[in-house]
């Protein structure tokens, strides 16, 4: 079946293709997609022709190979199921996972979950990435009264900020250069929102939490954050590694600033979970995207606050032109494929 999808062709270069939808497999569901969002780190890392864009395996080259295809957070309407598919059916409205920016498209039937009436297609869509920060927060352990910091705002940090208040975590303190992420911060449930790089920061945060921070999500990847986030820590402290720290030419004295004062440092990469059944503080991703839905429904969070910019695909080369040289470029961004049973 022909289609159209968005392809990387060069650094910095991304493109609308002629593309063609395959056939579901056996264990595989055919959706009409809806609606992608874009993950914004992700998808700079392969625009700009990162090597490091999976935690998995190691690159096979130093040279960068294009074309890439990128997306994995969708949402849209089954319109073919393999044979041996049960749970799926044709017309289900669904959110997936590990697919692409692409308007017809086959998935692993284990990458799905149907999506409940009362949620918007354009939420669902934000489901598969709701999970990463879902994820950090469970590895963490959260306490109520405990206090936490996140470390970068952007659609991960702002999500986590949401996940540490249904928690119970407090003071919860959201931390980024950008005056406007940590204003929406403090609307989504921080208590307070500080510039990282004020000179006073680490005293600041150690203020307000009564010396040190319980728990912190460092999302921003990058290893000066991370040497930031220890100097806040209180003793015994746990740290959940949820940005993709791709660069690894920075240096940390673990001496004194984790293996002292006997820091955790968790990785919480969204691959760094269970497949099949979820255990205490480490969830399926099927799980996590059942429980989204829940605090949804209850109004626990409130994910249309996150969503920024909708556009058409065929705008996808002036979006992605902005992703990669824009230094302000929103998140919560997301394509719009087709209005079909939207609901």
């Amino acid at each position: 079946m022909d289609t159209k999808q968005i392809a990387f062709v060069d650094v910095g270069v991304a493109k609308l293709i002629d593309a063609v939808c395959e056939e579901p497999a056996k264990d595989r569901v055919q959706i009409k997609t809806l609606y992608t969002t874009i993950s914004n780190g992700t998808e700079r890392a392969n625009l700009m022709g990162d090597i490091n864009v999976n935690a998995s395996k190691q690159p096979d080259s130093t040279t960068p190979v294009f074309p890439r295809y990128s997306g994995y957070s969708e949402s849209g309407i089954v319109t073919a199921v393999g044979e041996n598919v049960t749970e799926f059916k044709v017309g289900d409205r669904v959110a997936g996972s590990w697919g692409v920016h692409k308007g017809m498209q086959t998935i692993l039937a284990q990458n799905l979950v149907k999506v409940p009436d009362d949620v918007p297609m354009n939420i669902a869509s934000l489901a598969h990435i709701a999970t990463f920060p879902m994820a950090a927060v469970r590895k963490i352990r959260p306490s109520y009264g405990e206090s936490a910091i996140v470390m970068g705002l952007g659609i991960l940090g702002i999500f986590a900020i949401e996940f540490l208040k249904v928690a119970g975590m407090a003071p919860i303190i959201a931390a980024d250069p950008n005056e406007g992420r940590r204003k929406l911060a403090l609307e989504m449930g921080a208590d307070y929102a500080l510039d990282p790089f004020d000179k006073d920061f680490t005293e600041k945060v150690k203020e307000l939490t009564g010396g040190g921070v319980n728990a912190a999500i460092e999302v921003t990847g990058v290893g000066k954050a991370l040497d930031q986030v220890l100097d806040c820590m209180a003793r015994f402290g746990r740290v959940a590694l949820l940005g993709c720290t791709r660069d690894s030419n920075f240096t940390i004295d673990y001496y004194r600033k984790v293996h002292g004062p006997g820091i955790e440092l968790i990785g919480a990469h969204t691959i760094a979970r269970p497949k099949l059944e979820s255990r205490e503080h480490c969830w399926t991703e099927r799980d996590d995207k059942l429980a989204f839905f829940k605090l949804i429904k209850y109004g626990r969070i409130h994910p249309e606050k996150i969503i920024h910019e909708v556009h058409a695909p065929t705008e996808a080369t002036e979006v992605y032109h902005r992703l990669a040289y824009d230094k302000d470029f929103p998140f919560g961004v997301q394509f719009k494929w087709s209005e079909e049973n939207e609901k």
